[in-house]
């Protein structure tokens, strides 16, 4: 059962990875870079400072703890451990995979960090402000498109992606619940400290 799914699994990704042209390596390449993303993630850290004020620092505490755990679990734990090898160094493969500019990634690839550290993104913001701002959920469709790079430039499966995605969702929800419980602490304490007895 085990091989069958990884073998769907390599058929799968050699079919999107087969999907290449010139044009569009150098703008995967931009995709798959973090800093790339810089002005996205201002714009996120204004909103939540925006919306929050003050408790903006307990917000971003709960996403900086979900990308902790996120790329904990998939780089410390599951990477060394599980030891498969990304599609760009396994050797079965090596004549198969379309690579771009010589760019291989780490040796192991299951699973991806990537995809656990935007899906979780995605998700806790998405738990945050899905009830304010329906847009939010756009964040998906960016964590889907930095992902989908990883295909393309031949560095992970797509059963590595659908692992760390799902890593990266469960790490949002327990972050945000992490979030909330400080949150009620803070709100408490602002409470007993109010002259009213009311939270300012």
């Amino acid at each position: 059962m085990i091989d069958q799914l990884l073998e769907l699994d390599r058929e799968i990704f050699l079919y999107l990875n087969g999907f290449h042209t010139p044009w569009l390596d150098p703008i995967m390449l931009f995709i798959t870079e973090t800093l790339s993303w810089l002005p996205l993630h201002l714009f996120l850290l204004y909103l939540i400072f925006k919306d929050h004020q003050k408790k903006g620092w307990l917000v971003l505490i709960g996403l900086v703890l979900t990308i902790v755990l996120a790329d904990q679990v998939t780089s410390t734990l599951m990477k060394p451990y599980f030891a498969r090898f990304r599609p760009s160094h396994e050797p079965a493969l090596q004549s198969l995979v379309h690579i771009v500019n010589g760019y291989k990634g780490g040796k192991f690839g299951f699973a991806s960090s990537h995809a656990a550290n935007t899906f979780g993104v995605a998700n806790f913001l998405f738990l945050l402000f899905g009830k304010t701002r329906k847009w939010i959920v756009m964040l998906f469709l960016w964590a889907a498109l930095v992902t989908y790079s990883r295909i393309y430039l031949g560095v992970h499966y797509p059963g590595d992606i659908l692992v760390g995605a799902l890593v990266g969702m469960l790490s949002a929800m327990a972050s945000f619940w992490f979030y909330r419980w400080l949150k009620k602490i803070y709100d408490n304490r602002k409470k007993q400290a109010s002259p009213s007895g009311s939270p300012q």
